[in-house]
């Protein structure tokens, strides 16, 4: 029998024998189905994307890193210990004794200095996360030095403290790359982004064998990766655009793991006794982004569309009927979980309402808007509830499912109408999070409030301050006002908080996820 994955052998060469009667996946090899058409880059200096952000923590490591189960507490991964200099401006750094690159090349200061510098100039999409300390291409060389063969020191002008600073190099953005690998595959003046776009040069538990745009991710185990070698020798992350195939796939056994299932592929997977589903608390949130920059569409400027559009959507009906219980309602930028979170959900459907907004403000039925969308569920059945509701105060909702790669290129360049998208914090911090939705700074910073064109006077100073306040409960009650200003105010309605759901075979064991975007973890994983 011949199944989807018969490429397989031409990728895995000869680790891959032939199929026994009832299909498997190779012993030593983890074969994960999901979508990967996301994915623009594998340079951590670009990459942006959920699927780019899970490979980075298993393909590179940072200076620190949170640990896995308590993510506010952070681990020495190539940093041993750390201190703050006085004035709290600055952290010197002693790195991991011994600790070398999957290429052999030993950690160095230079690898450090360089590839934080490297990615401040790159200025690709995840740079506004090192910019939150102040660095940007004219200084970030002035505030990285070697003090040693061992240690290094970051400094920073923000008005940022030590705690928050180790937050930000925790993103995957403040990855460390091999330094030499990387500049011997430079061309011209482009730092290697090119050949690491489907490259890597980490220090990670894995390193990438081969990437197929479209197809599938494969990567090979780094044994002299700091922290120990994974319990399996390679990884392969398999393209698979529809979901139902997903499903057949890890229900033959081809695959080990499947993602990206609706609700009811999953409840039907649930009664194979070969199979266990896995779910996992996230910080990922759903919302609806107006874009007020588009020329062609007065509409999305006005804030009644944005208090209308609060009232027309289905809460209840999407998260527990629909999508049954994979996500909850949710109407704050903050996730459960991070301090200072409004749970409060004060809008539900209500059609009427909505209506009688939207006349006062002179915004006559018969409204046109395009709204994009990931071509992947769960969005075509929110997608589809969205327009029935927004039907109902006149409004008329133009779905295009897209690509995920081709959504996010559309939203950087600021072209779409109003666009669903989702959110995962880069650092577990409510900075991280409240930095994107409400600061527009004037510095170039492309955060998600830029990309929608709307800024509160005051709101990002409130940002500002809310990052630099050293006490908790003060610091907490700072984040609750900003949300509400968002929640009530803004082109975003956000609307749920997801859980994770991953179907896997009885026989995989140690796979984990965390709350943040990039806590994916495969080096632990056997079967």
């Amino acid at each position: 029998m011949n199944h989807p994955l018969s490429f397989l052998p031409l990728v895995l060469g000869a680790v891959v024998a032939a199929a026994p009667a009832e299909a498997s996946s190779p012993p030593g090899v983890l074969v994960i189905a999901q979508a990967l058409d996301d994915l623009v880059s594998l340079d951590p200096a670009e990459g942006f994307e959920l699927s780019s952000v899970q490979t980075f923590t298993n393909v590179y490591q940072r200076l620190v890193q949170p640990d896995p189960d308590h993510p506010a507490n952070l681990l020495p991964t190539l940093a041993s210990r750390w201190q703050a200099e006085p004035g709290g401006r600055a952290l010197d750094f002693e790195l991991t004794a011994g600790a070398r690159f999957a290429s052999g090349n030993p950690l160095r200061p230079e690898d450090v200095v360089y590839s934080l510098s490297r990615a401040v100039k790159l200025n690709r999409a995840p740079v506004f996360i090192l910019n939150e300390l102040g660095w940007n291409a004219g200084n970030v060389d002035q505030h990285l030095s070697k003090l040693d063969d061992r240690h290094v020191r970051l400094a920073w002008d923000a008005p940022v403290g030590p705690a928050l600073a180790l937050s930000i190099l925790t993103a995957p953005v403040a990855s460390i790359i091999d330094a030499r690998e990387v500049l011997a595959h430079a061309v011209g003046e482009d730092a290697g982004n090119a050949w690491l776009r489907s490259h890597s040069a980490g220090s990670g538990p894995f390193k990438i064998r081969r990437y197929m745009p479209h197809e599938a991710l494969v990567l090979d185990a780094n044994a002299t990766a700091p922290g120990g070698a994974p319990r399996l020798q390679t990884i392969v992350i398999k393209n698979v655009a529809d979901a139902a195939t997903r499903r057949l796939l890890v229900a033959v056994g081809d695959a080990d793991i499947a993602r990206d299932l609706g609700p009811d592929q999953i409840a039907a997977l649930g009664r194979d006794p070969q199979l266990q589903t896995l779910a996992f608390p996230s910080a990922m949130i759903d919302y609806l982004m107006f874009n007020t920059t588009n020329p062609d569409n007065a509409a999305l400027r006005n804030p009644a569309l944005w208090e209308a559009a609060r009232w027309l959507i289905d809460y209840d009906g999407i998260a527990a009927k629909l999508l049954r219980g994979e996500y909850l309602v949710h109407q704050a930028f903050l996730a459960a979980g991070f301090p200072g979170a409004l749970t409060a959900t004060p809008y539900h459907l209500d059609a009427a309402k909505a209506r009688s907004i939207l006349a006062a403000a002179g915004l006559a039925p018969g409204l046109h808007i395009t709204l994009d969308v990931i071509n992947q569920p769960p969005y075509g059945d929110i997608a589809q509830s969205l327009q029935a509701s927004f039907a109902q105060a006149g409004i008329t909702l133009d779905v295009v499912p897209e690509l995920a790669g081709e959504l996010y290129t559309k939203v950087r360049a600021r072209s779409e109408q109003a666009v669903w998208l989702y959110w995962v914090p880069d650092y577990f911090d409510a900075n991280s999070t409240a930095s994107a939705f409400a600061a527009n700074r004037e510095d170039g910073t492309k955060t998600v409030a830029w990309r929608a064109g709307w800024r509160i006077p005051g709101l990002s100073a409130a940002t500002a301050a809310a990052a630099t306040e050293t006490d908790p409960a003060a610091r907490a009650l700072d984040y609750l006002a900003i949300q509400r200003e968002v929640q009530q105010n803004s082109p975003f309605v956000i609307a749920f908080q997801a859980r994770n759901e991953v179907v896997v075979r009885k026989n995989v064991r140690g796979y984990r996820e965390g709350l943040d975007a990039d806590m994916v973890y495969y080096d632990r994983i056997s079967k």
